[in-house]
């Protein structure tokens, strides 16, 4: 699976996690190079707190574009160490 946006693969891995439509990427797979922190916080309710991330690749901004749960809830466990890049095209 690969994540790209503005011509860059954002993350590639064969090892995502595919939750609600989302495919969720190790963060050893995010190149990080492209991202930027976001002052972003949702809520899911089952999951947890989300922070995001936007990018900036080529200097072109894609806000809130990845995000993340830092310490997500007892049944959303699995996906700590991963990122959601949902706003860009996936293959």
């Amino acid at each position: 699976m690969k994540a790209i946006w503005n011509g860059q693969v954002i993350a590639e891995s064969e090892d995502t996690l595919q939750i609600e439509g989302n495919h969720y990427f190790p963060e050893d797979s995010v190149n990080s190079k492209f991202l930027l922190n976001s002052h972003t916080h949702t809520v899911c309710h089952w999951k947890g707190t989300a922070s995001y991330n936007n990018l900036d690749v080529e200097g072109k901004l894609n806000k809130d574009a990845a995000w993340y749960y830092p310490d997500p809830s007892y049944a959303a466990e699995k996906i700590k160490g991963y990122i959601v890049s949902g706003k860009g095209s996936r293959s």
